[in-house]
């Protein structure tokens, strides 16, 4: 039996990869704005697992899959096996008897590397407390759609040293481009976790208006990330002054755009003007999570397809 490939941290996928899959993206997101059906996974199966709550992954991975053929059976941990003690290896191994294709939200990263070593189909690691790779798959996507490749260019990241971040150091070194990170004193990233090749694509700023200066992108995150609410306020009190405001998106450059991955809390980690002003793409990033991991589910399915039919041409 071959083993699958999986997508569990944001390196895993070559430059070259991603190439391809942000064109599918494209194509499949073309199709189903003009309303034409699209079933290349019919009758495929999708579990979703969740230990962290969700709006956007689920919606975005049930409604995906939903939409080429297949179908999504969602799981929470709390009402199944998961949440009473059984293994995560014996898990892996029933549930990937039973689909096609697995995705899981949870806190460890371990745990959908614990997964992915017993499973016979792909797993997607939908969020972990380490890494957030369906989300920059979305965000890079979206940048290309209003601004072009994004090698070469500077992301300002402004805010707490966490998944996200982490996720965008490693989609720096595979495609090629900077970021600026801008943390809080204690909060900063650690990027011996993730394991970056260098510190060649990134540059660390103690100002997050320094930070921010001639970059193409600023993004933020919430500052008090799912499972650490008891530091929420001693949180508040050290992000004060790394609220995203007019003044350090006009310091971006002058077609900057902003992202959030949300939900958002308008005057804390973006101020309100911010991520509904014209430069804000939330929305569209929003969006892309959907068309995005449809490339992404594609492609660990069925390998790659020729690009204007959709039909299997190599494995992955």
């Amino acid at each position: 039996m071959t083993s699958p490939r999986h997508y569990l941290q944001f390196k895993d996928f070559t430059a070259e990869e991603y190439d391809y899959l942000f064109r599918r993206a494209r194509w499949i997101k073309d199709k189903f704005k003009r309303y034409e059906p699209y079933h290349p996974l019919f009758d495929r199966t999708l579990v979703m697992i969740f230990e962290k709550a969700s709006t956007r992954t689920r919606l975005s991975f049930e409604a995906g899959m939903q939409q080429l053929g297949g179908s999504a059976i969602y799981l929470n941990t709390r009402d199944s096996q998961l949440g009473r003690g059984e293994p995560i290896e014996d898990s892996a191994q029933v549930i990937s008897r039973m689909s096609d294709i697995v995705m899981i939200r949870t806190f460890e990263q371990s745990v959908v590397e614990r997964f992915a070593a017993n499973s016979r189909v792909p797993l997607i690691n939908g969020l972990t407390d380490e890494l957030h790779p369906c989300q920059a798959l979305a965000d890079i996507f979206t940048f290309i759609e209003h601004r072009g490749p994004i090698q070469g260019k500077t992301v300002a990241w402004v805010g707490d040293g966490n998944n996200m971040c982490n996720t965008w150091l490693q989609a720096a070194e595979v495609l090629d481009f900077r970021v600026h990170v801008s943390t809080p004193p204690g909060y900063g990233v650690q990027p011996e976790k993730i394991g970056l090749a260098g510190d060649s694509h990134y540059k660390l700023f103690d100002d997050p208006m320094d930070a921010c200066r001639g970059a193409h992108l600023v993004t933020s995150d919430v500052w008090t990330s799912m499972g650490f609410e008891a530091e929420n306020e001693a949180r508040r009190k050290a992000f004060a002054n790394w609220c995203v405001n007019e003044k350090m998106m006009a310091a971006a450059a002058a077609d900057a755009v902003y992202m959030h991955c949300l939900p958002a809390h308008r005057g804390e980690e973006v101020a309100a003007s911010v991520i509904d002003g014209p430069q804000s793409v939330v929305w569209d990033e929003a969006e892309n999570r959907l068309h995005a991991q449809k490339a992404l589910m594609e492609y660990l399915v069925l390998g790659r397809v020729d690009e204007n039919t959709g039909a299997p041409v190599k494995r992955a």
